[in-house]
């Protein structure tokens, strides 16, 4: 088992060198790479053991590419079909503190295009021993919980059949101190079938939204956020909505912290009904948008309040959101009754759903009476 960290690679380009090697004006290419002694990535030692691996053992000698690296001065290469593909190391390298590690790599001539060196020398070289960023992953809460949740009782760990070799870490996204996006490659096997289960993942943690209704003169109101999103390229309305932003995990304490920060609303904890808890206890009592890709669970609340129709009018185009942390956040106020035709936010749509469904077997308790 290794944990990997994607490129920028650790080799150091030394030089690139063309020359006519027997006059037939056909040019070979060789590049000269550093190597700086790594860091065995395998060698930290894990929340859990995995059986290929533990603190105590050697790393595991696992190739990656075409030459693996897990430990200081250690490198393989291959030969295929009798001839030598892969980079040659050679002992000794004044490129790098401690000596390190030199190796010729035999390239296309000419070179196929800039940077094409680069990014070779990253696919075969991808470990940077010991890194902060490597090591924020792995002690970030993010991945911790991506990990407990391999062993939890439905856990893909739990029963055997499956097995986790490899995590590469492709991207660190920090939060002042802390880890905010983690995006991470797991090559987990199927020990019957030796094939590997599709393992790309973008970890970003819990988050809660907020199902807002609010009774005016015999008609309900849904409050929405209207705010870009850069990773669809549109301005969207959606749910007032935001992550957890500690380990402690204070969905309900968080949701109406959400709110206040991008409605203006202020609400009582003693208010808000927790949707995605009347869910069956196997569920985890949380709503996962896109585990085919994505870790996030969030926590669907509801709040139902009765107000005048100036407090209508009030956030109806009401400019707010924290603008220092970029939110340009405008409010919509839409009647409920059209709210699951003017969205195409998930957590809007499930919470009409569980609301629904939750008001129809009568586990819903009675709404506050002002805002």
């Amino acid at each position: 088992m290794e944990i990997l960290l994607a490129p920028p690679t650790c080799a150091k380009l030394l030089e690139t060198r063309c020359e006519d090697g027997n006059g037939s004006g056909e040019f070979a290419c060789t590049v000269s790479a550093c190597l700086p002694p790594p860091c065995a990535a395998a060698a930290s030692p894990f929340p859990f053991p995995f059986p290929d691996h533990t603190s105590s053992g050697p790393p595991p000698q696992r190739a990656h590419g075409l030459v693996g690296l897990l430990c200081p001065g250690a490198a393989q290469h291959h030969d295929r079909g009798g001839r030598r593909r892969g980079p040659r190391p050679r002992r000794g390298c004044a490129g790098a503190p401690g000596g390190g590690l030199q190796v010729t790599i035999l390239v296309p001539s000419p070179i196929p295009s800039d940077g094409w060196v680069e990014r070779k020398l990253a696919d075969w070289f991808p470990v940077v021993g010991c890194n902060s960023k490597r090591r924020n992953a792995v002690d970030s809460a993010l991945f911790k919980q991506w990990l407990s949740n391999l062993q939890s009782e439905k856990g893909v760990l739990t029963y055997g059949r499956l097995n986790l070799t490899r995590i590469l870490i492709q991207g660190v996204d920090m939060f002042g101190k802390r880890v905010g996006f983690l995006k991470f490659k797991a090559d987990i096997i199927d020990e019957e079938t030796k094939t590997k289960v599709p393992g790309i993942v973008f970890a970003r943690g819990p988050a809660v939204a907020v199902l807002i209704l609010l009774e005016s003169k015999g008609q309900t109101y849904a409050v929405l956020t209207e705010q870009v999103r850069v990773p669809v390229g549109k301005f969207l309305l959606e749910l007032p909505a935001g992550m957890l932003d500690d380990e402690k995990g204070d969905f309900v304490g968080t949701a109406v912290r959400e709110v206040e920060e991008e409605t203006g609303i202020k609400l009582n904890l003693e208010d808000m009904v927790d949707l995605t808890a009347l869910l069956d206890p196997s569920t985890g009592g949380r709503m996962l948008p896109s585990p085919g890709g994505c870790d996030e669970e969030i926590g669907l609340f509801l709040y139902r309040g009765r107000v005048d129709e100036e407090t209508i009018r009030s956030l109806q185009g009401k400019e707010t959101g924290l603008r220092d942390h970029g939110e340009l956040i405008k409010l919509r106020v839409v009647p409920y009754s059209q709210l699951w035709r003017s969205t195409a936010d998930a957590k809007a749509l499930c919470a009409i759903a569980l609301y629904e469904m939750a008001k129809r077997e009568g586990l819903l308790p009675s709404p506050s009476s002002n805002l």
